[in-house]
């Protein structure tokens, strides 16, 4: 079977990232072109500072990983709630998971050659939906 094409969902899903920033007030663009480890940076002019965010959506509704090989950034943003491959299951409105690269950079492993990472193994996962916040913080320290 032949890998699905998602290209176009993966560019809107960085851009529903992108938008969530903007109207949250924080300067962002997205890099159109292939940036390893990163999708979006977040600024802070008066600060000099910026944050590489790298946007992980899962096609399937109810995924229980993401992929992520390259950790060149400060924070991963994943995208839950996309529907199915085959059409049937429900696409509900995209959950947004902030996640700091750190937390997910200890729970790589190293031996796995596609880089698969389980949701269940990032401690308080859930409670990481919508911390957008945590972006901000990082880009005012």
């Amino acid at each position: 079977m032949s890998r699905q094409n998602t290209h176009l969902e993966s560019e809107g899903a960085e851009f529903l990232v992108l938008g969530n920033l903007l109207t949250l007030g924080i300067p962002s663009y997205k890099t159109y072109t292939n940036m390893a480890g990163y999708d979006i940076t977040a600024t802070n002019p008066e600060q000099n500072k910026s944050a590489r965010i790298q946007v992980k959506s899962r096609w399937r509704t109810g995924a229980e990983g993401f992929i992520i090989k390259n950790f060149a950034c400060d924070f991963v943003v994943v995208l839950l709630n996309r529907g199915s491959k085959d059409g049937t299951a429900k696409v509900l409105a995209p959950e947004f998971y902030v996640l700091p690269v750190a937390t997910v950079q200890q729970l790589h492993n190293p031996s796995s050659k596609w880089g698969k990472l389980s949701l269940s193994k990032i401690p308080g996962f859930k409670e990481q939906r919508d911390q957008w916040q945590i972006i901000s913080e990082f880009l005012n320290q």
